[in-house]
């Protein structure tokens, strides 16, 4: 099948990649010439893993190309959509300004018969307004929200939890529907389920997954909060109610909170649009929410404070991360560089390593200084803390080794991913995240 995928950032980019190498034809579409040089060279502009793979061989098949122009998307069958929708910048509120402009923009080029599948996170309600637009070319909009975790995108592409289509109704929907299970052939052959919804719940059913899944890091954080002013230890309290089938263990790991270009600004688009429904109420949690996640950043920073006396200025202290998870090089509210640049406003000389993030977070924070080598980013330190758990510093640095490379002996686990036991009958103040 002709496919064509309007917008090639971390989306866009991915899932052009992953169509490819089930077999279609497709034609990524981006207004930007350095991102589409790179991807038609079959280089990845950002880090995600077996990307580059797949997008080298599709490339390399001819079965991938990248363009700038937009006619180049005329006689594709299924048109996906997956531009950006940022947060605005005087609200809470999604920015739709590249959604809009992406629609108007593919608009003539459209024929008779095509289906638009829109994929970015939209404020429910977005598939009602562009419809018209669809329409008038006599095609069909439906909605297909991703899920992607990234680190994992390219297998949460090939093979998903879910396939969820949002179609109209009546014909034409159930048309569409049919053509988008022949798109996902390969994963609805292995089982996939693939849920067919109007078009108001596909648009709902990602900004209502990560509200959950964003309140239940919140609720441990909470927890957490709770544990340090008991003496508790918030990491069996999430262990022993994890045992219960009805919570489960993911996402229960209480630290420094969550961030990235998905969770945080999309519960609070989620929330700006239930006040623009008169249903603001229903999700006021998802504030407290928010703000759980936020003390978190400065709770990690006075428990380096503290560990060092209430003393950080000129005190040499390395930030191992600054990615906003592992296995990704995206820094967009990353907690780890926002704990950073607290420490370096107290007056401390903060080194901040990470195998990925580096170049991205210079360019955003060029005051701190980067060191791309974990043992030299550990050398001279007078207190660490862990803030991306990569496995570069969860489970390959042994306390034994840092102890060679640093001056003090402080560690903070803002993650809750080290062996707090092994870390101070080597000598180390440990401070954990929650934990006595």
């Amino acid at each position: 099948m002709k496919i064509s995928v309007i917008g090639c950032g971390y989306l866009g980019a991915v899932h052009a990649a992953a169509m490819a190498s089930i077999g279609h034809d497709v034609v990524g579409i981006d207004l930007d010439p350095d991102k589409i040089a790179s991807l038609s060279a079959g280089e990845a502009p950002f880090f995600e893993p077996g990307l580059p793979e797949i997008l080298k061989q599709g490339v390399a098949s001819g079965r991938l190309r990248f363009t700038t122009d937009m006619s180049e998307a005329r006689g594709a069958a299924v048109h996906f959509v997956g531009v950006g929708t940022p947060q605005k910048k005087d609200g809470y509120a999604a920015d739709l300004t590249y959604v809009n402009a992406a629609f108007a923009e593919l608009a003539p080029y459209l024929s008779s018969g095509d289906i638009v599948a829109g994929k970015s996170t939209v404020p429910v309600g977005t598939a009602a307004t562009l419809t018209p637009i669809v329409e008038s070319a006599g095609a069909t909009l439906v909605w297909n929200p991703e899920f992607l975790r990234e680190g994992f995108a390219v297998k949460d592409t090939i093979d998903p939890d879910r396939l969820v289509v949002g179609v109209p109704a009546g014909d034409a929907g159930e048309t569409a529907a049919d053509v988008l299970r022949e798109v996902y052939a390969p994963a609805v052959a292995k089982g996939t389920p693939f849920l067919v919804t109007d078009l108001a719940t596909s648009e709902l059913v990602k900004v209502a997954a990560n509200a959950f899944l964003a309140t239940k890091i919140s609720f441990i954080n909470a927890m957490a909060e709770i544990a340090e002013a008991t003496g508790a230890d918030v990491t069996q309290l999430a262990e022993a109610i994890g045992h219960d089938v009805r919570i489960g263990r993911r996402f229960l790991g209480a630290g420094i909170g969550f961030g990235g270009g998905c969770l945080p600004k999309d519960i609070r688009a989620f929330a700006a649009r239930a006040e623009e429904l008169g249903r603001g109420e229903s999700v006021g949690f998802l504030r407290e929410v928010d703000a759980i996640n936020l003390r978190r950043r400065e709770r990690a920073v006075t428990l380096v404070l503290d560990a060092l006396d209430r003393d950080v200025v000129g005190k040499r202290i390395t930030v191992l991360g600054a990615a906003f998870k592992p296995h990704s090089d995206d820094i967009r509210d990353s907690p780890a560089l926002d704990v950073a640049v607290r420490l370096r406003g107290l007056g401390a000389d903060v080194v901040v390593t990470d195998p990925q993030a580096i170049e991205n977070a210079r360019r955003q924070h060029p005051q701190l200084t980067y060191v791309e080598d974990r043992d030299e980013a550990l050398r001279g330190a007078d207190a660490v803390i862990l803030v991306t758990e990569w496995d570069e510093y969860r489970r390959d640095l042994s306390p034994e080794h840092a102890s060679s490379l640093t001056v003090g002996r402080v560690i903070v686990d803002g993650r809750n991913g080290l062996d707090a036991a092994a870390w101070r009958a080597a000598g180390w103040t440990y401070v954990g995240m929650g934990r006595p």
